[in-house]
């Protein structure tokens, strides 16, 4: 009953998150301060970077739990 219970709740969360109604996007920039008629939302901010040291920073966090988790195995064994 309560795994019903909770399954019902999460899933009552989630459609309600379907129907929240968000902001409109802010007004385009000045054509004349960006150099051009850019999109809006292209800032120019590097995004790459920062994705590539989360990559890297979690592929180690895996690789130093995996480590640990190998050494206190062998010492169980």
């Amino acid at each position: 009953m309560k795994k019903t219970y909770n399954l019902f709740f999460i899933t009552c969360l989630l459609l309600l998150s379907l129907s929240a109604v968000s902001q409109p996007p802010p007004p385009p920039s000045n054509p004349s301060t960006t150099g051009g008629n850019a999109p809006v939302g292209t800032s120019g901010a590097p995004v790459g970077s920062g994705t590539l040291l989360l990559i890297g920073m979690a592929g180690l966090y895996a690789g130093k739990k995996v480590f640990s988790n190998r050494e206190s195995t062998e010492e169980k064994n």
